[in-house]
């Protein structure tokens, strides 16, 4: 990386990826944007504006942290009872089945349906930053979220396994960043590579769902050239989306602290409602009540606010920007799952031809783009 943040790359792969017959256009994007500011006010202001994608959050996880206490001490203590009573192999039996039944529910059922809400959420945000407005005002934001996602991708599965290509993709190029502790913004701290490796962590996480984001708010029909081109547009932008997320992980952090040690004095009123003999340990009891409540609150409203912060800002940064045709290449270079996207497109290209059908359906109300994403050869990325 130069001083002026331009990324420079000399890539040594095929061409790209994407390769077709007709050399692309160097058009620009076509939609507009209500919102350009990513500051923290800005954000609060978004996340109140789609408040009961939050509250729903909240309520599933606080009620996941619940009946997850109450799993634990079915668990544990049914597995110590039956090894006393009975057979200490009937207890072991016990345990391992309470265990992998409580993740067969997570992972199947409980995490699908959070990955279904945020994808809602994220189609809502989408329309506040691009529009300033959700629909027409005739359904509920949950409904009209869960309608978008569902008519943008067909099938929800569909969008699950493309989000979890674009994480692995976005984990192969941030494996090759050997500059980001040029961005730290206290210094001494370059030789920490396990802060260097949070801001990653950090900015893969809500990167996916900036990148579908960018693909709900292209409206073009193709979530895979959206996803293909969104990935283009964080690598040329990586600079400057990365200095956010430093200032994203900063502040998770003491919000987070600050969170739990405001709510240590309810979870000494609820500890306090509980039966006496748990008051013996009342100091430990309430830091545990403080954390399971810290835990749903965290993420169903610090999460989200600072993924609107990454979603403005990349928004923002790529308004009017032509992609840069090099970087097309360079990500094939370092990623396999960035060729194996191509190849799903045209995979699914040529099924849907065949069939004699649209490959993808576009969202009732969408606004024809002015001009349609491509590659080009572009100047210096903004900072």
């Amino acid at each position: 990386m130069s001083d002026d943040n331009t990324i420079r790359i000399t890539p040594t792969a095929p061409s790209s990826a994407w390769a077709t017959a007709a050399a692309p256009q160097p058009v620009r994007h076509g939609y507009g944007l209500m919102v350009r500011d990513h500051g923290l006010g800005t954000a609060m202001s978004l996340l109140v504006q789609s408040l009961p994608y939050a509250l729903a959050r909240f309520g599933i996880l606080l009620a996941c942290a619940v009946v997850c206490i109450v799993w634990i001490v079915v668990a544990f203590g049914g597995a110590a009872w039956l090894g006393n009573h009975i057979a200490s192999s009937f207890g072991i039996v016990w345990l391992v089945l309470c265990l992998g039944s409580a993740g067969f529910l997570w992972g199947t059922i409980v995490r699908y349906l959070l990955h279904l809400l945020a994808c809602g959420h994220v189609a809502v945000l989408t329309e506040l930053i691009t529009r300033g407005q959700v629909g027409n005002g005739s359904e509920s934001m949950l409904a009209y979220g869960k309608r978008v996602v569902t008519e943008r991708f067909g099938q929800v599965n569909a969008l699950f396994g493309l989000n979890l290509l674009v994480r692995g993709i976005l984990a192969a190029f941030h494996r090759t960043l050997d500059w980001v502790n040029q961005i730290l913004p206290i210094p001494g701290l370059e030789s920490v590579a396990s802060l260097i490796n949070i801001i990653l962590r950090a900015a893969t996480r809500y990167l996916d769902k900036v990148i579908l984001s960018y693909n709900l708010a292209r409206g073009d029909g193709d979530p895979w050239l959206g996803a293909r081109e969104g990935m283009v547009y964080y690598a040329q932008n990586a600079v400057p989306i990365l200095k956010t997320a430093v200032w994203i992980v900063i502040l998770e952090r003491v919000l987070t602290v600050v969170l739990w040690l405001l709510l240590l004095a309810p979870a000494a009123t609820i500890t306090w409602m509980l039966p006496r003999a748990v008051h013996e340990q009342a100091g430990i009891v309430t830091l545990l009540v403080a954390a399971i409540l810290a835990g749903p609150l965290r993420a169903a409203f610090l999460k989200p606010l600072f993924l609107i912060m990454m979603m403005v800002r990349f928004h923002a940064l790529i308004e009017n920007q032509p992609i840069n045709q090099e970087w097309d290449a360079r990500l094939a270079t370092i990623s396999d799952k960035f060729r194996d996207l191509g190849t799903q497109r045209r995979r699914h290209s040529l099924k849907a031809s065949r069939l004699g059908l649209v490959s993808f359906r576009i969202r009732p109300g969408a606004r024809p783009l002015r001009q349609r994403h491509s590659l080009a050869t572009t100047g210096p990325p903004r900072t």
